[in-house]
C-alpha cells in the first residue's frame, strides 16, 4: 500500500490564489492586447476573455478578478474558472496541469488522460460507482519538485457528463454546465477524495475494436507525454520553456511516472466490460 503524504502546503495556497472578487478586467497585458476568445499569460499574470463576453484576470498574490456581463450563466462562470484560469494559476505556481481525470484508490491516484470525448469523466463516474472515488475531472494538478514520488493536488473540479453518460453511469445530474458544452454537472458516484495523494499511474485511453490493457514503456513514454492540450501550453508559458526546456521536463515526467494503455470499443453494450478491465487496472495493475 502506497501511504499519503502529509497535507500539503500548495492546497492552501491555491485556494487563496483562487479567491475570487468582481471588478472590470483589462483588455491588455503587456503588449499584447485581448480580443474575445483569447488569452496571454505574461511573468505572474493571466488574462482571459472568453468568446460570450466573460473576463478574468490573475495576478499572482491578489487573486482572480471576474468581469461578469449581465445575464451570464453562473455555470459557465465557473466552467473557465475551473479549467483555463485554475491551470494558469498552477503553472505560475510551478506546479503542472495535466489534462486528466482521475479516481483515489489504496492512498494513490489512477488518472486517466486522451483527447476530448474520449471518455475520461465517464468512466472516473462508472468507477466510482464501483467504490473508487473521484479525485479529479478534466484537469489534474502535478507539483513535480520531487522527481522521486510526483504528487497529486485535489483541485475544486465538478464532474460533467453528456446525457448519455450520465445514463450508463448512473450518476445524479445537477445543473447544465454551459457553454454550449451539452453537459450537466453530476455528483459523482464514489465521492470526491479531498487530500493530495502521489501519482500511481497514468493511462491512456484509446479507441480500438478489441478491449485491451498494457503497460506503456521505453519511448512510447516520451512520445505520448508530448501533448499540446491547453494545459501543456500553459505550463510552457509561465515557465518560459524553450524546446530544450520542455525535452527535458517530458525525459523526467516518462522516466518517473508508471503508465498504461487501455483500448476500449466506442459502443454501449461493451461499456460494463471495458469498466470491469479499467477496474481490474486501477486495483491490480497491468497485466
Amino acid at each position: 500500500m502506497i501511504s499519503p503524504p502529509q497535507p500539503h502546503p500548495m492546497i492552501d495556497l491555491l485556494a487563496r490564489e483562487t479567491a475570487v472578487r468582481y471588478a472590470p478586467v483589462p483588455r491588455r497585458l503587456g503588449e499584447t492586447e485581448l480580443f474575445p476568445g483569447r488569452c496571454a499569460l505574461i511573468w505572474d499574470q493571466f488574462v482571459l476573455i472568453a468568446a460570450g463576453g466573460l473576463a478574468y484576470h490573475y495576478q499572482r498574490g491578489a487573486g482572480v478578478t471576474i468581469e461578469r456581463p449581465p445575464g451570464t450563466d453562473p455555470a459557465e462562470e465557473m466552467l473557465w474558472l475551473n479549467g483555463s484560469v485554475y491551470a494558469a494559476i498552477a503553472s505560475i505556481h510551478g506546479l503542472l496541469p495535466i489534462h486528466a481525470s482521475a479516481v483515489a484508490y489504496d492512498g494513490a491516484v489512477h488518472a486517466f488522460t486522451g483527447p476530448s470525448g474520449a471518455g475520461k469523466s465517464t468512466l472516473v463516474a462508472a468507477l466510482g460507482a464501483r467504490g473508487l472515488p473521484m479525485f479529479c475531472d478534466d484537469t489534474l494538478v502535478l507539483d513535480i519538485s520531487d522527481p522521486q514520488q510526483i504528487v497529486c493536488l485535489p483541485g475544486h473540479k465538478r464532474l460533467k457528463l453528456t446525457a448519455q453518460a450520465l445514463a450508463l453511469t448512473g450518476a445524479a445530474a445537477q445543473e447544465e454546465v454551459g457553454g454550449l458544452t451539452g453537459k450537466n454537472y453530476a455528483v459523482p458516484p464514489g465521492g470526491v477524495w479531498r487530500g493530495a495523494l502521489p501519482l500511481a499511474r497514468l493511462t491512456f485511453l484509446d479507441e480500438g475494436a478489441v478491449l485491451g490493457a498494457r503497460a506503456v514503456s521505453g519511448a512510447e513514454r516520451f512520445a505520448r507525454l508530448n501533448d499540446d492540450h491547453y494545459t501543456a501550453e500553459l505550463f510552457a508559458l509561465a515557465h518560459r520553456s524553450d524546446l530544450a526546456a520542455r525535452f527535458d521536463l517530458l525525459a523526467r515526467l516518462a522516466r518517473a511516472i508508471p503508465m498504461a494503455q487501455l483500448v476500449r470499443p466506442r459502443d454501449a453494450m461493451r461499456f460494463g466490460a471495458s469498466v470491469d478491465l479499467a477496474e481490474t487496472l486501477v486495483r491490480e495493475g497491468p497485466p
